[in-house]
């Protein structure tokens, strides 16, 4: 039996390769994965939805009639040649992935490979060993799957979640997207109860639930112009939705300046503080982390506040000069 998710594959291709719309029918007939002894209605029902998933995933299908058709302008999708080293690079990190019990996508991702090293038989077998995150993996993986498919359908999800002072309590956010840094899966979702968006270590998350209501229907809607990246590029962020948040101010000159949006992720406030330089205020719940980033990604960036993160910042350099000097 054909798994569901080569399925979707399967027939993404084939509405991808096709050379004008193709119907429901020929879809039935041609794509890998619809039983045949199938009825009409019942393969209707698991068309629809398949097409749906694949809607979701980014790819934009036309219906032209009885026909369905893939707008290659509108989906993210752009043609890619891959040379001999470039395979050979992504078929080794993709193998490390798919040894990972933490990545939640491993079926996905073997399907993908598959696909794509079909004219790279050259590259090497996935026999790299897992990455392993700190935290039980198997259960961040099956956390993270259920949170990434909550988010998708823009649903509600409830956990407990305990923080770095070793309290727990019970949360009910909208999920807004998930990434990966260091071994450990992030959620970055709006907490309703403080009216903001907020991260969270999926590995302290317990009893993670989807809220069951109306599961076809959406319970909230994503902000315009949302993108994880934001996230992900702001590490001092990522403390749990409960830590104290202060306001830090630094000061951008140079090639910060002129890198600002990357830099910042296009996150809080700027003002101009006089030819060429920036004022840059934004709200962090781990100061010693924005010390850290500050050293990483200077020059050009001088932290002025608050003054536990300036503290961190002297104590940290001041323990690197003790080091080499020794």
């Amino acid at each position: 039996m054909t798994e569901p998710a080569e399925r979707l594959v399967n027939l993404a291709l084939f509405i991808a390769a096709a050379a004008g719309p193709v119907t429901a029918d020929e879809c039935r007939r041609r794509v890998e994965g619809y039983p045949e002894s199938q009825d009409e209605p019942a393969f209707l029902r698991m068309f629809e939805r398949d097409k749906d998933q694949l809607r979701a995933a980014g790819l934009a299908i036309e219906v032209d009639g009885d026909g369905y058709s893939l707008d290659t302008e509108a989906t993210y999708r752009r043609p890619m040649t891959l040379s001999g080293g470039d395979a050979m690079m992504l078929r080794a990190v993709g193998a490390a992935m798919l040894g990972d019990e933490s990545f939640p996508f491993r079926e996905d991702l073997r399907l993908a490979l598959a696909k794509l090293m079909t004219d790279a038989p050259d590259a090497p077998s996935p026999t790299v060993g897992a990455l392993g995150a700190d935290e039980i993996p198997a259960e961040q993986g099956a956390a993270v799957s259920q949170l990434a498919d909550a988010a998708d359908a823009r649903k509600k999800v409830s956990f407990g979640y305990t923080n770095a002072r070793g309290g727990t309590r019970e949360h009910e956010v909208e999920p807004y997207g998930l990434f990966l840094r260091d071994g450990r899966w992030y959620l970055v979702a709006r907490d309703p109860s403080v009216d903001g968006i907020r991260t969270y270590a999926v590995a302290r998350m317990s009893s993670v639930a989807t809220n069951p209501k109306a599961p076809r229907t959406a319970d909230f809607d994503r902000p315009g112009g949302f993108e994880v990246r934001a996230w992900i590029a702001l590490p001092f962020q990522y403390a749990a939705s409960d830590a104290p948040r202060v306001l830090a101010t630094l000061r951008l000159t140079g090639q910060a300046v002129r890198t600002v949006a990357t830099l910042t992720a296009e996150q809080g406030m700027f003002l101009p503080a006089g030819p060429g330089v920036l004022t840059w205020r934004i709200m962090v719940t781990d100061p010693v982390a924005l010390a850290s980033w500050v050293v990483a990604n200077g020059p050009g960036i001088e932290l002025t506040a608050p003054p536990v993160a300036l503290e961190a910042m002297r104590a940290g350099l001041a323990k690197v000069v003790d080091i080499h000097a020794g």
